[in-house]
């Protein structure tokens, strides 16, 4: 494993590439570094599948000529590439169409140092033995769960990355985290027919993984769960997402409430800023600050300052996600959301966001609802992101009386989000397992297309 807390370059590197910039012409820049090493292992049937080892180095440069920007990205960082980098930007920059909108974020927004320290570098180290013998673990514990035919294969994973942002206007700000991965697929057989079943984790810190153990044995009793599906008849019933799902049905207020989509009038949720999307009591919260979160980050990508938000707050809708352009757009301010890469103009994203929970587990959820169908998987979910019509393949459990009673495949839920938001009652199963999480969420009434 390399090591993980070398920086790729001189700690120059960026300054000089915006002064650079300025002297060529641009009116503004910024500059970007991401450097990520990284070491995966993949095993199947014990054996050694595959091993990969990256190492990556790169560099972004945005310019601005009056309203016009370009930008530009390197993974070479040599002085003759920089040289190149700066000199095709600035040429890009001159010729691009002006954008009223572009700019760097205002000075007034910017995070200042010293940043919080969030714990999110692990100095811990693998080494490719030792990640092979945590996936071999893990795919044998799967194996070892009664009814489990095939494997899929175990993986696991450690990696660290870093990235820095330098701007013309007096920002510089770096951090650096790590990850650690483990999981296993594997497939369950009964009366000839199979189905798949897995388990995944991702930590800031080695300490923080469950057990090869836990994660082999889960994934091995979800896939032995899931045999002898049945097909249900079309109906109308009460629907609960499980909570390693139920984020698959919030997420889409992610994209309706992102500024781009609000400036462009694209959204079904355009009109509802100070509305009720959620029930009475129900907040829906984005925490930068989280310690050791998959999603924590002391400033955004264009270094503005962010903040623990409540983005729904008792169940209103409080904030859009703005970025500095979405922002001067709408006449409103960043809420310091921007998200990008090398090689573009800043998106909008989240940090740690998550749906507070309710009161009841699980079991308390399906003896509520009596009879209903419990999902734990979801694919190909389809949305109109102008009036909020959704549907969703999914699999998971048929209950009656509140109790599991055979397990489901082959049907599809669907509804309008605006209506379904505003009648789900939420599990007190919250767990942090990534960057956005929820409880389970029961929503009754739900359109059930079946054989």
């Amino acid at each position: 494993m390399p090591d993980r807390t070398a920086s790729a370059a001189s700690p120059d590197i960026l300054p000089d590439l915006v002064a650079a910039a300025l002297r060529a012409g641009a009116d503004a820049a910024e500059a970007v570094s991401a450097e990520r090493a990284s070491l995966s292992v993949g095993v199947r049937n014990g054996a050694l599948e595959d091993v990969e080892r990256e190492e990556s180095r790169d560099l972004g440069l945005r310019v601005f000529i009056g309203r016009r920007s370009a930008v530009v990205s390197a993974s070479d960082l040599s002085d003759a590439t920089r040289t190149r980098l700066v000199e095709r930007a600035v040429a890009m920059a001159r010729l691009a169409p002006e954008d009223p909108y572009a700019g760097l974020a205002p000075q007034d927004r910017l995070a200042r140092g010293p940043f919080a320290d969030l714990d999110l570098f692990d100095p811990a180290e693998r080494s490719a033995a030792e990640l092979e013998a945590m996936a071999a673990e893990t795919e044998a514990a799967a194996m070892a769960v009664p009814g489990v035919a095939k494997s899929e294969g175990g993986h696991a994973s450690a990696s660290s990355s870093r990235w820095r942002l330098v701007t013309s206007h007096g920002f510089d700000g770096a951090y650096h985290g790590s990850a650690f991965s483990l999981g296993v697929g594997v497939i369950a057989e009964k009366d000839g027919a199979m189905e798949r079943g897995g388990e995944h984790r991702a930590v800031r810190h080695l300490s923080d993984l469950p057990s090869a153990a836990s994660i082999g044995d889960y994934a091995g009793r979800r896939a032995v769960a899931r045999t002898g599906p049945r097909k249900i008849d079309s109906t109308t019933a009460p629907v609960i997402f499980e909570n390693r799902i139920a984020t698959q049905v919030l997420s889409p207020i992610l994209g309706a409430i992102s500024g781009p989509s609000i400036a462009r009038g694209t959204s079904f949720l355009k009109d509802r800023l100070g509305q009720r999307i959620l029930p009475t009591g129900v907040d829906l919260i984005d925490d930068p600050f989280r310690i050791r979160g998959l999603g924590s980050t002391p400033f955004d990508d264009e270094g503005v300052a962010v903040s623990r938000q409540s983005i729904v707050q008792d169940g209103v809708l409080s904030t859009w996600l703005l970025n500095s352009a979405a922002a001067a757009q709408l006449g409103m301010a960043s809420t310091g959301h921007a998200s990008r890469g090398l090689a573009g103009p800043p998106g909008v994203s989240t940090h740690n966001l998550h749906l507070e929970p309710g009161e009841r587990d699980l079991d308390g959820l399906m003896a509520d609802a009596g009879t209903g169908l419990l999902v734990t998987s979801m694919f190909g979910p389809s949305l109109n992101a102008n009036n909020g019509d959704w549907s969703a393949g999914v699999s998971g459990f048929w209950f009656e009386n509140g109790e599991i009673v055979w397990p489901v495949s082959g049907v599809t839920v669907a509804g309008n989000l605006a209506d379904l938001w505003i009648r789900l009652e939420r599990g007190s199963d919250l767990e942090f397992r990534g960057s956005f999480n929820s409880p389970s969420l029961m929503f009754d009434g739900v359109a059930i297309a079946g054989k």
